[in-house]
């Protein structure tokens, strides 16, 4: 079509939009009209997760080693380090109960994985009354190991100033892609790892560790568990509903959360099948503008369901609470200190 001649102002004659948000809710609306049902999601394996993560990158030797230590009334803290990839690095806080210690014999350990904030202090600061599951696990007897995620913490790029208006899990996200990678993946590889670290511990029996996070960690402590066998129970705390509500709420989605072509192919459901049937508990606050309280009744709907059909209904918890987009624990700290113990 050509365009000649002075313009001619009229009205438009048909629906224009304009709206980048309204274009992706649209592309939403017809990918999960066609998104596969339950039976079929139930059928996909950890092959078909792997794929869509992409590949995974080249082992190191750990390296591991001790930086520094600090004394608690129960614990005792050691800052640690450990590599991952050839260029890249770990840094995390290992908490190890004084009585584990003493007596010498291997006991039970949980990850405790941060969301979106200062990183693993603020899991392990003990005059954090609310968000420090790591320091309270450790006062409860459990080998605790906190890092740092890729850019939180000490991974927080220093040319980010903490008021810049952009994540820096967002500027990770365009490097990934013209790198033609996952971060999620990458944070996932380093949480591998991490187990591999708490394996390795004398004081840790392999066949007692558990995994747990809020918000991101709770994304990624769902992706471990459904990854990795060596976690034996999972604590999800405000993320397990669906992808597909979550993607409906405006700012909601950043670097961190997202993997390549993921609509429609692996939903939070999915996960949650491939943890079955080992122990799981997803803590929902009612309140959670974030991640939609029913679509994650239906999640957990659909999941005990599975649960079930494996003879495990008694290995699924939801623990919905008055609150907003925080870690409850009521029910978590006594959830990790029955299901880890019973593993013995």
């Amino acid at each position: 079509m050509s365009v000649r001649g002075p313009a001619t102002v009229r009205p438009m004659t048909k629906h224009r939009n304009f709206s980048p948000w309204a274009y992706w809710q649209l592309h939403l609306a017809a990918v999960a009209a066609s998104a596969p049902d339950g039976g079929t999601r139930q059928a996909r394996s950890r092959a078909d997760l792997r794929a869509l993560l992409g590949s995974e990158p080249r082992r190191v030797p750990l390296e591991y080693e001790v930086t520094d230590s600090v004394s608690f009334a129960t614990y005792r803290r050691d800052r640690v380090v450990f590599d991952v990839e050839a260029a890249m690095s770990v840094p995390a806080f290992l908490l190890v109960p004084h009585a584990l210690a003493e007596a010498g014999t291997p006991g039970s350990a949980v990850l405790a994985i941060h969301g979106h904030g200062p990183g693993k202090a603020q899991v392990c600061d003990p005059d954090d009354e609310h968000q420090a599951y790591a320091h309270a696990l450790a006062t409860r007897g459990h080998v605790v190991l906190a890092p740092d995620l890729r850019c939180f913490g000490e991974r927080q790029d220093p040319q980010w100033e903490p008021e810049h208006s952009k994540y820096d899990c967002d500027w990770n996200l365009v490097c990934a892609v013209m790198a033609g990678t996952n971060p999620i993946a990458q944070n996932l590889w380093d949480l591998q790892r991490c187990l591999d670290v708490l394996v390795a511990h004398e004081l840790v029996d392999a066949q007692r560790i558990g995994a747990c996070g809020l918000s991101y960690g709770a994304t990624m402590a769902l992706l471990l568990a459904a990854m990795d066998d060596r976690v034996r129970a999972v604590v999800v705390s405000g993320f397990l509903s669906s992808w597909e509500a979550a993607h409906r709420v405006p700012w909601n989605m950043c670097g961190s959360q997202v993997m390549w072509d993921q609509l429609g192919a692996f939903e939070h459901l999915d996960l949650g099948a491939l943890v079955a049937p080992r122990e799981m508990l997803v803590e929902s606050g009612r309140a959670d503008p974030i991640f939609p309280l029913d679509a994650a009744r239906t999640t957990m709907g659909t999941l005990h369901d599975i649960y079930a059909e494996l003879g495990a209904s008694d290995a699924l918890h939801h623990d919905e609470f008055d609150g907003g987009h925080v870690w409850n624990g009521v029910r978590a700290y006594p959830f990790f200190d029955r299901t880890l113990t019973a593993l013995c």
